[in-house]
């Protein structure tokens, strides 16, 4: 996982109010799943905020950026582009040939807010469907991701990080991280 290229999360819509907790949710599972990074479109400077300060207390590499609009990341992608999408290839199906390609080329996963233009469904190398129910972006995001990573992102590295969370049977437990 750590030799491939990058795999950027591309987040499209943004209804302020209404998706404020759902675009940071995909954010942390890009981040906590083995993304590089994770581009928010709209006004998710709240968003933004959240993932950046998570990330200086435990640990990245990761990055979030904000942007007005998809079009420009999707348009001047140089790599394969996956839509998460519940109309599109089932994931078990076609996640190997992605996997394939992800060796060569970063990956960009666009996740939808609403309903997504025609045009990313057409820009998208592959549509995947994680179900063909009605789901979550950021269910649909996780499966996907652990699906490519072949669940090798569940034992990641974190570098810099000031905390961490110690796994526990019942309780929660967090701790400094000593230098």
């Amino acid at each position: 996982m750590q030799d491939s290229p990058e795999v950027v999360v591309l987040r499209l819509g943004h209804r302020p109010g209404r998706d404020d907790r759902m675009t940071t949710h995909v954010a942390l599972t890009a981040r906590a799943l083995g993304a590089d990074r994770a581009v928010l479109v709209g006004e998710t400077t709240q968003a933004a905020e959240t993932v950046e300060d998570i990330t200086d207390r435990f640990g990245g590499p990761f990055e979030v950026t904000v942007t007005d609009s998809y079009r420009p990341t999707l348009e001047d992608w140089e790599g394969p582009v996956v839509h998460l999408t519940m109309y599109g290839e089932p994931v078990e199906e076609v996640t190997p040939e992605i996997r394939a390609d992800h060796v060569e080329a970063p990956v960009l996963v666009v996740v939808g807010a609403g309903k997504v233009d025609f045009e990313v469904y057409d820009r998208a190398d592959w549509n995947v469907g994680v179900t063909n129910q009605p789901h979550s972006e950021v269910a649909a995001l996780a499966v996907f991701l652990d699906r490519l990573f072949e669940g090798e992102e569940l034992d990641r590295e974190w570098e810099n990080a000031d905390r961490r969370v110690v796994p526990k049977a019942t309780g929660k437990r967090v701790e400094e991280v000593d230098d």
